[in-house]
């Protein structure tokens, strides 16, 4: 068989089920809406994780380490362990707070600073205040690398709370793993909404589809116009997630941006993406065919014309 009259064949059954969804307007949006916003729901969770994981890792001031030196330690040495550190690859930056800046900040910010006239010497030690890398900014990394700089010779003490880091990951695997299981509950549910439809169709084109078996047609021959139909609405459903999707970012980055500015950031929402959106729009299309091929599949073969 040559493929010019194959392809003309599934071309003439694709515009005659893009005709039928067009003669039924209004059925066919509710249908795609149902479908559009069943998809979004995980789309959205899964925004909003992606969001909090973003946020979290470019929040790099939340996660620095204060290190205290040791009294004793002069300046210079300081300076030469700050250089060191800057070395290292799970570090960030690296900044020295010299004790001479530290009671200066503190004298500008206590009020006391007639009191710290009356001090003998500086009680401040120098700080190195270090933010560690991107990849190395989950608890377990960074409770090793507290452990490690406390080892250091002119190190006093390594200040880190990790708490919060710890719920907060915590909170996001946990949402995560909703928005797995919502997302597998919403697309079976698509599934189920197309193969109810095709269902509908199948039984109100039956006489049509007696006279094709009569006529020598296969099962798989009366299927094909269905599975295009259920594509067709895996399609419109999935741009119509995409579209509340994007609604939606829209509608809250300015109230995403107001927060972030709250702690010296300026991040909007991020969105899907191409690769995301169009993995979503593909799995909305092959929900559709799929849903379609088992109602069609499951109502034709029951189909006897004589």
């Amino acid at each position: 068989m040559s493929p010019g009259p194959y392809f003309e064949r599934h071309a003439q059954t694709f515009v005659g089920a893009l005709g039928r969804l067009a003669r039924r307007p209004l059925a066919s949006a509710l249908i795609m809406g149902v479908i559009g916003i069943a998809l979004a729901l995980p789309l959205l969770l899964q925004l909003l994780v992606q969001n909090a994981r973003a946020l979290t890792s470019n929040g790099a001031d939340a996660f620095e380490l204060a290190v205290y030196l040791k009294p004793a330690t002069e300046e210079a040495a300081a300076r030469t362990l700050a250089s060191q550190l800057r070395g290292r690859s799970d570090l960030a930056a690296v900044r020295l707070v010299t004790a001479t800046q530290g009671l200066a900040e503190f004298r500008e910010h206590s009020g006391f600073g007639a009191a710290l006239d009356l001090l003998a010497a500086n009680p401040l030690p120098h700080v190195l205040l270090l933010t560690p890398a991107e990849n190395s900014r989950g608890s377990e990394a960074l409770q090793r690398l507290q452990s490690q700089l406390k080892e250091l010779p002119a190190v006093d003490d390594v200040q880190l709370d990790t708490a919060w880091v710890k719920r907060l990951q915590a909170m996001l695997d946990l949402l995560r793993q909703l928005v797995l299981s919502i997302g597998a509950l919403l697309l079976a549910g698509v599934a189920v909404i197309v193969g109810s439809t095709i269902r509908f169709e199948v039984t109100s084109r039956r006489h049509e589809i007696e006279v094709m078996k009569l006529l020598g047609g296969s099962n798989a021959f009366a299927r094909r116009p269905f599975l295009y139909s259920g594509l067709l609405y895996g399609l419109g459903g999935g741009l119509v997630c995409l579209t509340l999707v994007a609604v939606a970012r829209y509608r809250l980055d300015p109230a995403v941006r107001a927060l972030t500015a709250t702690y010296g950031q300026d991040a909007g929402l991020i969105g899907l993406g191409f690769e995301l959106s169009l993995a979503a729009l593909a799995a909305a299309m092959a929900l559709g065919w799929l849903g379609a091929w088992v109602a069609a599949s499951w109502q034709i073969r029951h189909i006897d014309p004589t």
